[in-house]
């Protein structure tokens, strides 16, 4: 492709140079970049692009794109732009064919739910005839396609390049979380979306946000701007969770028509005469295009949210009532989403992700309503993160266990026991004893809570302690198979870690 016909999908640039000069590939990266490329100087929160301009031209850079001309190359041509990410990701979806133009795109963000929601809706389209990629936290995957990817919502280079592939493999659909970063940092922005869901907003990631209102303001880029309606794509819904309180906001702010959807607000989707169980869930799905039972493997409250917002994506993309049912009756766990650890001891052990407070206070509010034997959670909160939900955290713990482990995840180059001393200032309260390791050699007798620093061993503890009848929660890492201490990454499964406790029970 040439640099002029790369150019069509940019806005408001200025051009230097030859733009006949073909283009083999795009990148911001200059370690990455080869002979022909397309090289993006941008502004990061700690790097400038600018800088590595001269590196990217030595590297065989075809062209370079900058905000800065006084940074502009010699003797290659270069293009002057306002937002080097925006172009960046118009560019990419130029590059790459405009993959999510001739297919549906459903893109669903808010803290927690995204995974579960992107399986539910991928199991939706299945059962339409409509076999879906999923670009998401645990994967970039359709078939027998397996993508690596950097993040949730990777640059917009890696995620265009991802959307061709998964195309060319055969996928007649998109399912993607869309990450708050992604929004802000215009990653998504060559992206046409058919469907936005909100799913809800609560604490996370302030660490790069800083406040909830600046949080808010890059949700709300996908439904406020990214979702109105073109001529390439005139029908475009959002569906927006009305439980959760910034929903109005976002439904308001809504540049297309709003499907609505709750547990508790009378929406466009609702489910009535819901049975929940430790077993699952089963209903009434009341819907615009009508109404159909259902039934689900999946567990609690929180689910049926999800599980509402997924036919509510069915009904945006006008697919059979039928189908909506079918998916939802055929979807089956979520991995690292309340999913079992199969064991000979009768114990419920479940791992999930939930690494903020609402996630965690959704599960164990869950767990409390369906059983009414003893928890044991294990949790811990990443380091290099928000300092502010780690309190949080641990009061939820502490106050909705039986005994609550703090422990380490992923403490990277902080020191995993200043992080638990900021988990542990919101674990002390009234009532709530605080254990040490020799006082739970055999058992507790009373709610309380214990730190200790070494996953592994809060694990072994945990499953060692628990007795038939009993649940452990290990929260935080869900499907991650990983540890990230210092700057390494080190294997570990939670899973498998559970599941090795559970055989030296029987040594």
């Amino acid at each position: 492709m040439t640099l002029s016909q790369l150019l069509k999908g940019v806005a408001d640039y200025d051009l230097h140079g030859d733009d006949s000069v073909r283009i083999s590939g795009l990148t911001c990266d200059s370690r990455k970049v080869t002979p022909g490329a397309l090289f993006f100087a941008l502004r990061g929160a700690t790097v400038d692009g600018h800088r590595f301009i001269k590196t990217a031209v030595e590297s065989g850079a075809a062209a370079v794109v900058l905000e800065d001309p006084a940074c502009a190359p010699q003797g290659i041509p270069w293009v002057r732009v306002a937002d080097g990410r925006a172009a960046m990701a118009q560019a990419a979806a130029e590059f790459h064919g405009h993959p999510t133009l001739a297919l549906p795109l459903v893109g669903i963000t808010g803290t927690n739910g995204k995974t579960t929601t992107t399986y539910l809706i991928e199991a939706i389209l299945a059962a339409a005839g409509l076999p879906a990629a999923i670009l998401g936290t645990i994967s970039y995957r359709f078939g027998t396609t397996r993508i690596e990817a950097s993040h949730t919502t990777p640059e917009s280079t890696e995620l265009q390049a991802a959307f061709r592939q998964l195309a060319d493999a055969g996928a007649q659909a998109f399912v993607m979380e869309v990450s708050s970063h992604a929004l802000e940092q215009k990653r998504v922005d060559g992206c046409h979306f058919d469907v936005g869901i909100f799913s809800n907003l609560t604490r996370d990631h302030l660490d790069y946000h800083k406040t909830m209102a600046s949080y808010q303001e890059s949700k709300l880029r996908l439904f406020s701007e990214l979702l109105r309606p073109t001529a390439l794509k005139p029908r475009r819904r959002a569906a927006i969770n009305m439980d959760d309180p910034y929903g109005p906001a976002f439904a308001e702010q809504a540049a297309c028509p709003v499907i609505t959807y709750g547990v508790e607000f009378r929406g466009n989707v609702q489910a009535v005469d819901v049975v929940s169980s430790v077993d699952g869930l089963s209903g009434t799905l009341v819907t615009p295009e009508g109404t159909t039972t259902f039934t689900s493997r999946l567990v609690g409250r929180f689910n049926l949210s999800n599980i509402l917002a997924a036919v509510s994506a069915g009904i945006a993309l006008d697919l059979p009532l039928e189908a909506i049912r079918a998916g939802i009756e055929g979807h089956a766990t979520v991995p690292g989403r309340m999913e079992r650890v199969d064991n000979s001891h009768g114990i419920t052990i479940l791992v999930d992700y939930a690494h903020t407070g609402d996630a965690l206070e959704n599960v164990l509010s869950t767990l409390k309503e369906l059983a009414g034997a003893r928890i044991i959670t294990v949790f811990g909160c990443g380091g290099d993160r928000d300092h502010g939900k780690r309190p949080i955290m641990g009061r939820t713990a502490a106050q909705m266990s039986d005994l609550a482990i703090a422990t380490s995840d992923n403490p990277r180059t902080e020191e995993p026991s200043a992080i638990l001393a900021q988990v542990r200032s919101g674990m002390t309260a009234p009532g709530i004893r605080e254990y040490t390791p020799v006082e739970l050699e055999n058992n507790f007798t009373e709610k309380g809570f214990i730190m200790l620093e070494n996953r592994r061993e809060a694990i072994r503890l945990a499953v060692r302690l628990a007795q038939p009848g009993d649940i452990v929660l290990l929260a935080g890492k869900g499907h991650e198979d990983y540890q990230i201490i210092g700057t390494t990454k080190y294997h570990f499964d939670d899973r498998e870690e559970a599941a090795q406790a559970c055989a030296e029970l029987e040594d």
